[in-house]
C-alpha cells in the first residue's frame, strides 16, 4: 500500500509518498480500506517536528480517516466486512477519564497514523459513523467534532439558553457552533474576516466580532452577548486574555488549541477571584464519539463544514492550504 511518510527528518520537505507493507489483522483486528481523511492543525505540528521533537521515525502522521472493512482477524464482533468505519483518535480510550496510557495511543504520534491507504487496528478502536453523512463529512468526525463534543457537553455540560464563544471558523470552532445551536445554545464567534462572520451567521452564530478589527473583543462580546458561560479557546496563549474578559464569572473556558502561542503571562486572579473553569481538552473518548454519532444522526440537517478537497496524492498542497489558515471548516483529502 502506499503512505505518506516522514522517513528520517520533519518537514513539509521530507513527507513523501512511500510503499510500505501492512500484514492481515491478528485476532481482534480489522483491515480498513480507507477512503477519505481530514487535516488538523496537529498534523502540521507533528510533520514539522514542534509537536514532540523526540518523535521517533519513520511515522505515517494523520488522525482522521473513513474507510471500509475489508478483513476482519478471528474473534471480531463490533464490526463486519463491508461496514463503514472511522478509526478514533486515541485507540486505547474506549472512556471515561483518560490516563497517561490513553494519551499515547494517538494515530499519528506517538504511532502510526493515517495518512495510507489502508490501516489494521484494533477493533475497538472504530466506530460506526452517521449513514447519512458522506465520506468526506465522516472523515471531519474523529478530531474536531469529538473535541467540540466533549468540551461542550462531556466536560461542559452546556444546556439550553447558555451563551457560548468559539474562537474563530476553523473545524473545532465550527462544530463547537454547530453542537452548540442543537443544545438550544445561544453562540458568539469570531474571525478576521468578515465574510466568514457571514457565513457562521447563516450556521446559527448571533453574535459575530472581526478580531482584527477590535483588538479588545473579549470586552465587545461581553458587551453585545453579556457574559458568556463557554468559551471554546483555540488560539491559545495570545487570546486566553480576552477570552477571560468575555466569560462570565463561575464559567469555563475550554483550552483546546495553541494557534496563537503556547506561553504567556496570566494573572491568576482573573481565573481565582472569579471562580472560571480552565479545563484542557485532549479530544475525547470514543463513547465521546459515539454520543456525538447518535446527535447526529438525530440532527441530519446539521452537517461537517467542508472548506476543500484534494486528492490523496496532493496531501502536500492540502497541508499547504491549511497553513495558510484561509479555509473555513475542515480540509480533506479524497481517493481518487
Amino acid at each position: 500500500m502506499r503512505a505518506w511518510q516522514l522517513t528520517d527528518a520533519f518537514g513539509l520537505e521530507h513527507l513523501a509518498l512511500v510503499e510500505r507493507a501492512l500484514g492481515p489483522p491478528g485476532r481482534g483486528q480489522v483491515r480498513v480500506r480507507l477512503d477519505a481523511w481530514s487535516l488538523n492543525y496537529r498534523d502540521l505540528l507533528v510533520i514539522r517536528g514542534h509537536y514532540n521533537p523526540r518523535q521517533r521515525l519513520p511515522l505515517i502522521p494523520g488522525s482522521d480517516a473513513v474507510g471500509r472493512v475489508v478483513a476482519v482477524g478471528e474473534g471480531v464482533t463490533r464490526v463486519a466486512v463491508g461496514d463503514r468505519v472511522c478509526p478514533i483518535f486515541a485507540q486505547g480510550w474506549w472512556g471515561g477519564r483518560p490516563t497517561d496510557a490513553d494519551t499515547q495511543t494517538s494515530l499519528g504520534s506517538p504511532g502510526d497514523g493515517v495518512f495510507c491507504e489502508e490501516v489494521v487496528l484494533s477493533e475497538q478502536g472504530l466506530v460506526v459513523p452517521p449513514a447519512h453523512l458522506t465520506d468526506a463529512e465522516c472523515a471531519a468526525l474523529p478530531c474536531a467534532a469529538v473535541t467540540a463534543w466533549r468540551a461542550l457537553v462531556t466536560e461542559g455540560g452546556v444546556t439550553a439558553g447558555d451563551r457560548v464563544l468559539t474562537l474563530g471558523t476553523g473545524g473545532v470552532s465550527l462544530f463547537a457552533l454547530q453542537i452548540a445551536r442543537m443544545l438550544g445554545a445561544r453562540v458568539a464567534i469570531t474571525s478576521s474576516s468578515d465574510d466568514k462572520l457571514d457565513r457562521a451567521r447563516t450556521l446559527g452564530a448571533e453574535w459575530a466580532v472581526n478580531y482584527r478589527e477590535d483588538a479588545g473583543w473579549g470586552r465587545t462580546v461581553r458587551a453585545q452577548a453579556g457574559p458568556v458561560d463557554h468559551v471554546v479557546e483555540v488560539g491559545g496563549a495570545g487570546t486566553l486574555d480576552q477570552s477571560l474578559k468575555a466569560v462570565a464569572t463561575g464559567g469555563v473556558i475550554s483550552l483546546i488549541g495553541v494557534l496563537d502561542g503556547v506561553k504567556t503571562e496570566l494573572a491568576v486572579t482573573k481565573v481565582l477571584m472569579r471562580g472560571v473553569r480552565l479545563q484542557g481538552v485532549f479530544v475525547g473518548s470514543r463513547a465521546d464519539f459515539e454520543a456525538l454519532n447518535r446527535a447526529l444522526e438525530a440532527h441530519p440537517a446539521v452537517r461537517p463544514v467542508i472548506d476543500r478537497t484534494f486528492a490523496f496524492e496532493a496531501l502536500p498542497d492540502a497541508l499547504g492550504h491549511l497553513a495558510g489558515q484561509g479555509h473555513m471548516g475542515k480540509v480533506v483529502l479524497a481517493r481518487g
